[in-house]
């Protein structure tokens, strides 16, 4: 698996990690099976003391977690550090509201037939979670505040590129208190990971990752019929109506499509302006994008970071340049990026037919789509033209009409007048190719729990 650290601002290899030993994931896994046992039956005020306690050492200690983020996956310093106290507010959020979420409930009309009936909620067992570079801790963070508070516990596989961002989220859990076995992390190798999810010990997998890699592992957890969540690509529209602020919009479509460098799944990656206000729309977008200055990812005054590694950003000119090919326009704007590292021109694209296969693709970093539309009926046909269903954003003044839009795009998510983003008490996930299932919220925590009938009938009910 090449579990390694690569600075992507000087394609500098710092560090690498061997792969586990088959004996030792073994170990590990029967030990994440043995604290399930006494786990599940722990108090919820015995797992939040732990929550609690790993999001302040998360909080106390934020400068060193951020700067494994920008080490291994070029994110900006401001955004590391947005990143890690999101984190320590998802584990804070959980903790503080599980026990309420799994509250059992009483069945409506029990009284009527005699008898009394009432939903428990229950853990499941070891989870596996597959997740992501892009997002090293929050990735984590949301799966494991709400499934260890559950009561289930969790094993993870993270990305290959970012092994000292997932060491240190075990670390936290070790420091906090957590018992062995209760949140550990898996060097894996492809074939390990397999078996893991043939594993009957493991119980659920939660993954966060590409179309690919989630339609493999649905297939071989559907074999062995084990619950899966599946959060994966998007190509979020970001849909400015004629009546917008156009002075905000253009802040935000900045910001939604090159927060975290463009390497994020609810990033703005189509921009579909109504065409009386494109071309203003156009400058003033061109002219904000220009304003970012690529560079060291450390410096505060850096806007376009690096991408993550040398080969996302080989991928992503590779896309640029086939999209021309086949008839789009590339827009370069902005200072030309460093010649070191794993840098890519900051574009935009225009002129894009459904003829053309990048107006079917997910551009996953610094390159924008624009297309102008004549009316709202249009702006939604075109965001609906599309394989993914994950976010999307409507820009409007006149929020009514923007909600009504909202209703007809079909995601599992849409913001009005701000770019489709997170928060702990706000569920997340898509529908169509962008997966199944929610994390984070109540619908979260609900994802991996058995939802137990309990039904007390009277001793003296006819037979």
């Amino acid at each position: 698996m090449a579990y390694k650290t690569v600075n992507p601002y000087t394609n500098e290899t710092i560090a690498t990690f061997p792969d586990l030993k088959d004996a030792e994931l073994e170990s590990l896994l029967s030990q994440a099976e043995k604290t399930y046992k006494s786990w599940r039956g722990t108090s919820f005020a015995d797992r939040s003391g732990i929550l609690h306690k790993a999001a302040r050492l998360l909080r106390d200690k934020s400068e060193d977690y951020a700067k494994l983020l920008t080490l291994e996956m070029g994110k900006l310093k401001r955004e590391a550090l947005g990143e890690v106290a999101l984190s320590a507010d998802i584990l804070d959020y959980y903790a503080e509201n599980a026990e309420q979420f799994l509250a059992p409930q009483k069945v409506p009309g029990g009284s009527e037939r005699g008898d009394d009936a009432v939903i428990v909620s229950q853990p499941l067992g070891v989870l596996l979670a597959i997740e992501p570079w892009n997002f090293p801790y929050y990735q984590l963070a949301r799966v494991a505040g709400p499934h260890l508070m559950a009561g289930n516990v969790v094993v993870v596989k993270h990305a290959s590129i970012v092994p000292q961002c997932a060491a240190a989220f075990e670390k936290l859990f070790h420091e906090a208190g957590a018992p062995a076995g209760l949140y550990t992390n898996l060097f894996a190798t492809r074939e390990q990971l397999e078996k893991l999810i043939d594993d009957p010990r493991i119980q659920g997998i939660a993954l966060t990752g590409s179309e690919g890699a989630g339609a493999a592992v649905a297939a071989q957890a559907g074999k062995n019929l084990k619950k899966t969540t599946m959060e994966l690509g998007g190509s979020d529209a970001f849909i400015v109506l004629d009546d917008a602020d156009l002075e905000k919009s253009v802040k935000w479509a900045v910001w939604g499509r090159m927060n975290n460098g463009g390497q994020c799944c609810v990033a703005s990656k189509r921009i579909i302006v109504q065409d009386s206000i494109a071309d203003q729309f156009f400058k003033r977008f061109s002219e904000e994008l220009g304003k970012l200055i690529p560079g060291d990812p450390s410096d505060d005054a850096t806007g376009v970071p690096p991408m993550s590694s040398q080969s996302a950003a080989d991928q992503i000119n590779k896309q640029v340049e086939e999209a021309v090919k086949n008839g789009a326009k590339a827009h370069r704007v902005g200072p030309t990026p460093p010649n070191q590292g794993a840098f890519v021109q900051t574009t935009i694209l225009t002129d894009l037919t459904r003829e053309n296969p990048a107006f079917y693709q997910e551009f996953f970093g610094p390159v924008a789509l624009f297309f102008t539309v004549k009316d709202e009926q249009e702006a939604i046909a075109l965001a609906n033209d599309t394989p993914y269903g994950l976010g999307g954003s409507v820009f409007t003044q006149n929020t009514k009409r923007g909600v009504e839009v909202a209703k007809q795009i079909y995601t599992g998510m849409v913001y009005i007048n701000h770019p489709t983003w997170t928060k702990p008490d706000l569920p997340f996930g898509g529908v169509k190719r962008s997966g199944y299932g929610r994390e984070l919220a109540m619908l979260g925590i609900e994802e991996f729990i058995n939802k137990k009938l309990i039904n007390v009938v009277p001793i003296d009910a006819p037979a």
